[in-house]
C-alpha cells in the first residue's frame, strides 16, 4: 500500500467510468434515505473529487461545499457549477489530513470512497466531527474489507477497505453517537463483488 495516485491527471476522464457514476447514485440515495436533508442545511463533502456526490445532494440542501486536495478534480467540479449556473455549491482546496479545515460549521459532513486513501483515519474523523453543528451528522461511505482486490492498482491506497466495527469505534472516539451502518452500494468488477457501507453518527446536542 505504497506510492501515490495522480488524481489531477485522472480528473478529466474521471466521470467516464459508468460504475463510478452508479456508485455515486447509490451512495447519494443511501444518504438521502438516512439523513433528513433540508433546504436549511449546510453540508460539507470531504474528498469531493469531481463532485459526483456533491451535485447529487445539491438540490436538497441550502449550500454544499466540496473540499479536496487535487486541484484538477476541483477544476472539473467548478466547471460543472458554472455550466449549471449553481449558486449554492462551493469548491475549496483543503487538506484535512494535514490539519487544514474549512471555515465555518456544517449541519452534515459527507464523504464517499475517500477514507481508504487516508493513512491515519482517526484524526481526520475527529477534525470533521468538530466541524459539525450540534445535532448534525457525519456520513462516511467506503469499502468493506476487500483484501486489496477492488483497485486495479493500490497506489495511494492505505486501507483495503474497513471493518465496520473498527470504523464505528473511530466514530465513538470522535464523540459521535447514534451510530448506524448500512450497505449503500454493491459493485461488481472482474476481480469480484464488493460492498460499500454507509456509516452515520450524530453530534450530541
Amino acid at each position: 500500500m505504497t506510492g501515490t495516485r495522480d488524481f489531477n491527471a485522472a480528473a478529466a476522464t474521471w466521470d467516464e467510468e459508468p460504475g463510478r457514476v452508479r456508485m455515486a447514485d447509490s451512495v447519494a440515495r443511501a444518504i438521502r434515505e438516512t439523513i433528513r436533508l433540508s433546504p436549511e442545511m449546510d453540508v460539507l463533502d470531504f474528498g469531493c473529487g469531481t463532485g459526483l456526490l456533491t451535485l447529487r445532494l445539491q438540490p436538497f440542501v441550502r449550500t454544499i461545499t466540496g473540499i479536496d486536495t487535487a486541484p484538477g478534480m476541483l477544476a472539473v467540479l467548478e466547471k460543472k457549477v458554472r455550466d449549471q449556473d449553481l449558486s449554492n455549491v462551493r469548491a475549496q482546496l483543503v487538506d484535512v489530513e494535514h490539519g487544514e479545515v474549512p471555515a465555518g460549521k456544517f449541519d452534515s459532513v459527507v464523504s464517499s470512497m475517500t477514507f481508504h486513501h487516508i493513512r491515519d483515519v482517526g484524526p481526520v474523523i475527529g477534525r470533521l466531527a468538530a466541524l459539525i453543528r450540534p445535532g448534525g451528522c457525519l456520513a462516511i461511505a467506503d469499502l468493506d474489507s476487500d483484501e486489496g482486490k477492488f483497485h486495479d492498482s493500490n497506489a495511494g491506497v492505505f486501507h483495503f477497505g474497513f471493518d465496520r466495527c473498527a470504523m464505528m469505534k473511530q466514530f465513538e472516539a470522535a464523540g459521535l453517537c447514534s451510530i448506524r451502518n448500512r450497505t449503500a452500494a454493491i459493485v461488481t468488477r472482474p476481480s469480484g463483488t464488493f460492498t460499500v457501507f454507509l456509516m452515520t453518527g450524530e453530534k450530541p446536542r
